[in-house]
């Protein structure tokens, strides 16, 4: 099987004519800012980058990629972390979404909004509170990261627990397909069951089965009341513990419920300005709890309750007094995230196990860790209310960059040998792109992946959409 040549200089001369007013980037200083990912481990130089402004224009760059066989690949805020959205060096055109980012109407009676793809997801969510509403989808990527890459990622983040994966807030898609046509799927009907739900298909495909121009997302009503609590706990089975009274007690007012070890607030502590022990004393586990509602329910004097309740699992703990002191205990969380690299590369991993195994997959996985790469530094938080867990690996300062590479290679096996035990996934929330292609296909059954292969043949026959990204390497497929 032969890989596609890249375009030549006529074919990209072509592409600049469908794209008025400089549409088409070629300079290699105008390609950089497009060529590497926001964790800064991906790069990939595109042949060139397309910037439409309307969906027609997207169609017509797909109708001629798709007649003169042109891989492209789909690009939004480059915030994802699997390289899916990274071009193969040299080798593709990216289609970037960045000029599509009008808010096309915003409705408080359907609780519905209609986005182009190349929004800012933080841009959405202001002009959802606007209209007195939420746009539940929450992270720390989100003043930079796109609705089209959040819809093709099946985003996650920190209130899934609540309102569910993107997958579950999208109610309709505008999709141009590889051949160019459009697939209008924009409806804000909560209930329509004619048929196959064709949306469902493009959610999590990662740009490789269409490129996602609009989307109409769930809206809810804006919280009025926002409560948040940092708790230290003797053990990770604690925090499960506290979880599950905290399910019942606080019941859908619970919004987000975050495990952090005591690694992570150090980590806070040493990279955060004026970031001191949140608590009285150093704990083992930590755990971020938020609340929210509006209406009449006394919201501050509910999660005071439940935390006198669970006295007997919760070693100490503090509740914001406002919004900003709320915040700041989100920032013990988000400054780690941040800061745990030391600057540098480190292994980032995203997995799931059931919520009823998360204690001993955890306890078992720093296990298996400690005996393999005691040099490494293990750091460990997750969303515990999903069972997502990011158990991420440092190496040691001063190691060379084979090292590294090797150290990685080794602690990831060690990990999803341990997933594999509980029955988990590999991938929870970030996808799989190339960075988690030959773990997926390492693992996934004949029937599933004859089918899979089977949808990418009907959606995208010659295989120009992210070429080699989820299933087989680029240098496999065959351009008919």
């Amino acid at each position: 099987m032969n890989a596609v040549p890249p375009p030549s200089a006529s074919q990209i001369a072509a592409l600049a004519g469908l794209l008025p007013n400089g549409g088409l980037l070629t300079e290699a200083a105008d390609l950089a800012r497009y060529s590497r990912d926001w964790s800064g481990d991906h790069y990939g130089r595109p042949l060139a980058v397309a910037r439409p402004s309307s969906v027609e224009e997207v169609s017509a760059l797909m109708r001629f990629c798709h007649a003169e066989r042109i891989p492209v690949v789909p690009q939004g805020g480059l915030t994802g972390l699997v390289g899916a959205a990274v071009a193969t060096d040299g080798g593709e055109i990216v289609i970037s979404l960045e000029r599509m980012n009008r808010i096309r109407s915003i409705s408080p009676i359907d609780f519905a909004m209609v986005v182009e793809a190349g929004c800012i997801l933080e841009d959405a969510k202001r002009a959802a509170e606007a209209s007195d509403c939420l746009l539940p989808i929450t992270f720390g990527a989100q003043g930079s990261c796109r609705i089209g890459g959040n819809v093709a990622t099946n985003a996650g983040g920190f209130n899934v627990l609540r309102y569910g994966m993107t997958r579950d807030l999208v109610l309709g898609l505008e999709v141009v397909l590889a051949d160019g046509r459009i697939w209008n799927g924009l409806k804000v009907l909560r209930k329509d069951n004619r048929g196959y739900d064709l949306k469902q298909i493009f959610i999590g495909s990662e740009g490789t089965l269409g490129i996602v121009t609009a989307a109409a997302l769930k809206l809810f009503p804006k919280p009025t009341q926002i409560e948040t609590a940092l708790v230290g706990l003797r053990s990770v089975e604690d925090a499960m513990a506290l979880y599950a009274r905290a399910r019942r007690d606080c019941s859908d007012l619970l919004t987000a419920f975050e495990l952090i070890l005591r690694v992570g607030i150090e980590i806070t502590m040493r990279e955060g300005q004026g970031f001191a022990d949140p608590l009285g004393q150093p704990y083992p586990v930590y755990v971020l709890i938020e609340v929210s509602s509006g209406g009449l329910i006394n919201l501050s004097s509910m999660l005071l309750g439940f935390l006198g309740s669970v006295e007997d699992i919760v070693e100490d703990g503090v509740i914001a007094s406002s919004r900003a002191q709320g915040e700041r205990l989100w920032l013990y969380r988000e400054i780690m995230v941040e800061r745990q690299g030391r600057g540098g590369r480190y292994l980032r991993t995203d997995v799931s196990v059931p919520i009823s195994r998360l204690a001993d997959f955890v306890s078992d996985a720093l296990v298996a860790l400690e005996k393999s790469r005691p040099d490494a530094l293990a750091v460990t938080y997750g969303h515990v209310g999903d069972g997502n867990i990011h158990l991420n690996v440092v190496p040691p300062e001063g190691m060379g960059a084979d090292e590294i590479e090797h150290l990685f290679e080794e602690a990831e096996a060690e990990i999803f040998t341990v997933v594999d035990r509980y029955g988990g996934s590999i991938s929870a929330e970030h996808g799989i792109g190339r960075v988690k292609q030959k773990a997926f296909l390492e693992r996934i059954d004949p029937v599933t992946l004859d089918l899979a292969a089977g949808i990418k043949d009907a959606f995208d026959p010659r295989h120009i959409l992210s070429n080699g990204r989820i299933l087989a390497p680029a240098a496999a497929l065959d351009y008919r």
